[in-house]
């Protein structure tokens, strides 16, 4: 696939910020082994795009640890591969970035060089498993100048903040964009996907900083459907953003379900960092019943609903429901705990009982001992 990939890293940090004290939302653990970039690297690696750059704001280390030069997904490349594009890449930026338009403008000499005749843009907030070769063969077909995914959600089911809306025509054409619209029913949530050529987004942003715009979709999008052909791209597939906390805890806990995850798994390899972690040790009185137990992990205790990272203990007696455990969490003996997330690191110790409910989840940060 002749198309560079841009991944956005931070730009929907403060949606989570309990998750993103210390990462960026494209670092925040998913599903017991995964990150949240995973499945954008993933899914563009898929799709034969072999020239990534991902822009950084803030914290993070995380997302580099994790990452690296990008191994794991076939990008440690002596030509193109894995790019870590952090803030301050241009001599003229004097300030962290906090739209995508800023961001770009920090990377626009990066962009440059490319050689690639298209630029497949992404944010890191959704989980999916897309073929990015369908959607620029729609692109191509449609004869569009930009393609920006789509997805049909009831409003209901959307929370976060800076939601785009599209507004489309029966030829696939966005008439209009809105943020956050108050509106009822079954709406077009813009995916934070799009696909133009390289050179069009250079002229775009370059003529948005001129004019002092700050926004890539809203106001730099927006203000050219009428003077060219923008449409929109619908995915039918998996697609879940993670635009709160309680999203979050939703989104995991509804892979406990087997349709669920193989509509988002069955697509396509989905990769990640290896750990070569032991196998999970499984006490003589353990009961796990409807869960995912990553590997290296001790069980000791009673595990329903829930998902668990590496290197999670559960001790003696200890019962865990509706749960998400990150990694090294410690549940001490005869503990209780009920609908909570508890980031890396976190230690319960013997016979605390901790309880949120699945409408209001009760988080606990990482390192805190309880």
């Amino acid at each position: 696939m002749n198309a560079l990939g841009i991944i956005f890293s931070n730009i929907h940090d403060n949606n989570v910020p309990e998750l993103t004290m210390n990462r960026t939302i494209g670092a925040i653990p998913f599903a017991g082994r995964y990150r949240l970039i995973d499945f954008t690297l993933s899914s563009m690696v898929n799709s034969g795009i072999t020239h990534v750059g991902c822009i950084t704001k803030r914290n993070y280390r995380s997302l580099i640890d994790h990452v690296g030069s990008g191994k794991e997904w076939d990008l440690a490349r002596k030509n193109g591969g894995f790019v870590l594009l952090p803030p301050f890449g241009e001599k003229d930026a004097n300030s962290l970035y906090s739209t995508r338009l800023e961001a770009l403008k920090t990377v626009l000499g990066f962009i440059n060089r490319c050689t690639e005749t298209y630029v497949v843009l992404s944010d890191t907030n959704s989980v999916y498993n897309i073929d990015f070769n369908q959607m620029l063969q729609f692109h191509v077909d449609s004869q569009a100048a930009i393609t920006m995914l789509y997805v049909e959600k009831d409003m209901k089911d959307i929370s976060g903040r800076n939601n785009v809306m599209l507004k489309i025509d029966s030829d696939s054409n966005i008439k209009e964009i809105t943020v956050d619209p108050k509106v009822d029913g079954k709406v077009n949530i813009y995916g934070n996907i799009t696909i133009m050529r390289k050179d069009l987004l250079v002229s775009l942003v370059s003529d948005a900083i001129a004019h002092g715009v700050q926004h890539l979709v809203e106001e730099t999008i927006g203000q050219h459907l009428n003077a060219m052909k923008v449409v929109g791209y619908k995915h039918n597939g998996y697609f879940e953003e993670i635009s709160s906390l309680q999203r979050f805890y939703n989104v995991n806990l509804a892979l406990l379900d087997k349709d669920t995850r193989d509509s988002l798994f069955g697509v396509a390899e989905v990769y990640t960092k290896i750990k070569d972690s032991a196998p999970t040790e499984y006490g003589e009185n353990a009961v796990v019943k409807n869960s995912l137990v990553s590997d290296g992990c001790i069980i000791e205790g009673e595990v329903y609903n829930s998902i668990i990272f590496r290197g999670v203990k559960v001790g003696r007696g200890a019962v865990v429901r509706d749960s998400i455990l990150m990694k090294n969490t410690s549940i001490g003996d005869y503990a209780s705990v009920t609908s909570v997330i508890t980031d890396k690191n976190v230690n319960i110790r013997d016979r605390r009982v901790l309880a949120g409910c699945k409408e209001l989840p009760f988080y606990l940060r990482k390192d805190l001992t309880v």
